[in-house]
């Protein structure tokens, strides 16, 4: 709905989105002043001409001139005079993708040139108490001005941070990892942008607004000004929509990127494709994961292959190190000659895989702020690929009949059966390459994998689906790799031991 009182849109809800999954209650992303969890958006107009008064702001009674119901078929028309004779004349229209169209037309009847300046706000009642510091999701006020995008988060903005951008194109707003209220001002005029935080009764309330360049109306002349607001869901279509046919500045950075954009932006592209190809987000993860297996196999190959010689000369580096267990120097000797000998180089397994860690977190970043993964099932027990795995092993995984709670359904101790196979399929990689020669190092590699388990069991399951679908098609691939180089594996000594006690026992 749309308030009349600072022509304010103040009550907004999302059709295609609920709070919960298969649930009843939408998605409300504005609500109006002094509400829980206020949020709305509105334009108004200042003046530096000296005797100028009652100009549009937050308390304005605007007049309903035409239409009661705003619907992309039927736009809503308001009036206001400020009585020292400048008439004010509002159109607010809809659009897709979550915008709206905010014509106003003022008529000079003062008798007097009158400086004009329009500005737009998005403003936030108080900070969200239920919010999860996380470094890859950016919530709070975001600008673009010019070329360049400028950013607060809650906590900044908390502390007092605020600050100021001037130049031409762009836009202003308040985030949330999925959802974004902005006003954008005309991309032609000149404007300066300001992200602040305002101490309120009870918190801080949030402020993103921008201020045009002011504009001489003449006596007896009119002029017209448009801008839009946003309010809706970060689909990357919708931001698109925005960026390159309404011609708003960069609006597609209201996704935090992060600082491996050029990475992330390919793969979030990649992503969409897949799923529009597959139907369905959890197969378009796997699908996605497996084309860049396919696309850094060469490294990985080379990595791997560098392992199993290592593995393979084990036995040889070990006798050196009895051999000249009190010579430091003849043992590093004696090691750099074994290197030439078999034409090894220790960092050949390390080297590789570097250019693969920011395709890793590039990935990683994607996941995290994919709008497609929020709600998403996938075969099995998962109904919300953005939330942990439901499942608990204090109930054996739903097998005994009770539901576990208090503390046992409180973060890591919370342990479901996705971050359990993660925490697999990371030691049966482990198991492939080589034990550190330490007993400490090796008894605290050992240990990692249980360690992930407690630490996965925090993280949304669509992450730690993909973690787990990568780490299982590495062993595969290290596996298929280490056995071509003629190396028996800890998995090909479990197996042998397990038929020898299989035909054992069939004796």
């Amino acid at each position: 709905s749309f308030s009349l009182t600072g022509a304010r849109l103040d009550d907004l809800r999302l059709r295609r989105y609920t709070e919960e999954v298969d649930g009843d209650e939408l998605v409300s992303l504005m609500n109006p002043a002094g509400s829980a969890n206020s949020l709305y958006a509105r334009d108004g107009w200042v003046s530096s001409t000296p005797g100028i008064t009652n100009l549009p702001g937050a308390t304005t009674e605007w007049t309903l001139m035409s239409g009661n119901r705003l619907t992309p078929d039927t736009p809503i028309m308001l009036s206001y005079d400020n009585g020292a004779g400048l008439d004010f004349v509002r159109t607010v229209s809809m659009g897709e993708d979550y915008v709206f169209e905010v014509t106003d037309t003022v008529t000079n009847r003062s008798g007097e040139t009158v400086d004009l300046s329009r500005y737009g706000l998005v403003r936030q009642g108080q900070i969200p108490d239920d919010r999860e510091p996380n470094l890859t999701v950016f919530e709070g006020a975001i600008a673009v001005v010019g070329d360049h995008r400028i950013q607060r988060k809650y906590d900044k903005l908390e502390d007092g941070e605020d600050v100021q951008d001037d130049g031409t194109g762009g836009w202003v707003g308040i985030t949330s990892q999925y959802w974004l209220a902005a006003v954008m001002p005309d991309q032609s005029r000149a404007f300066t942008a300001e992200l602040q935080g305002t101490q309120v009764a009870g918190g801080t309330a949030i402020q993103a607004n921008y201020l045009e360049m002011a504009q001489a109306l003449e006596p007896g002349a009119s002029m017209t000004s448009t801008s839009h607001i946003f309010a809706g869901a970060k689909e990357m279509d919708a931001l698109q929509h925005v960026q390159n046919d309404l011609g708003i500045s960069k609006f597609d950075m209201a996704v935090n990127w992060g600082w491996l954009w050029f990475v992330v932006r390919p793969i979030v592209w990649l992503l969409t494709a897949l799923i529009g190809m597959t139907g369905h987000f959890g197969a378009a993860i796997m699908v996605l994961t497996l084309i860049l297996k396919l696309i850094l196999f060469p490294l990985s190959y080379k990595a791997f292959a560098s392992t199993a010689k290592m593995k393979e000369v084990a036995p040889k580096m070990k006798e050196i190190k009895e051999r000249y267990a009190s010579d430091k120097q003849k043992q590093q000797e004696a090691t750099i000659e074994l290197y030439k000998t078999e034409k090894i180089n220790p960092l050949a397994g390390c080297l590789p895989m570097l250019p693969q860690l920011p395709i890793f977190f590039a990935l990683y970043q994607a996941l995290f702020n994919s709008l497609d993964m929020r709600h998403a099932s996938f075969p099995g027990w998962i109904s919300d690929m953005a939330a942990p795995d439901p499942t608990t092993m204090w109930n054996l995984f739903g097998l005994l009949p009770f539901e576990p709670t208090g503390i046992f359904m409180t973060g890591f101790i919370a342990i479901g059966l996705w971050p359990i196979l993660n925490g697999i399929t990371m030691a049966a990689q482990q198991a492939l390459n080589p034990p550190p020669d330490d007993p400490m190092q090796a008894k605290i590699f050992a240990m990692l994998p249980i360690i992930f388990v407690f630490v996965m069991a925090q993280f949304a399951a669509g992450l730690v689906i993909y973690w787990a679908w990568n780490s299982f098609l590495t062993v595969i691939q290290q596996y298929v790799i280490m056995r071509h180089y003629g190396n028996e594996t800890q998995l090909d000594k479990f197996i042998s031991k397990t038929l020898q006690r299989f035909r054992g026992s069939e004796r």
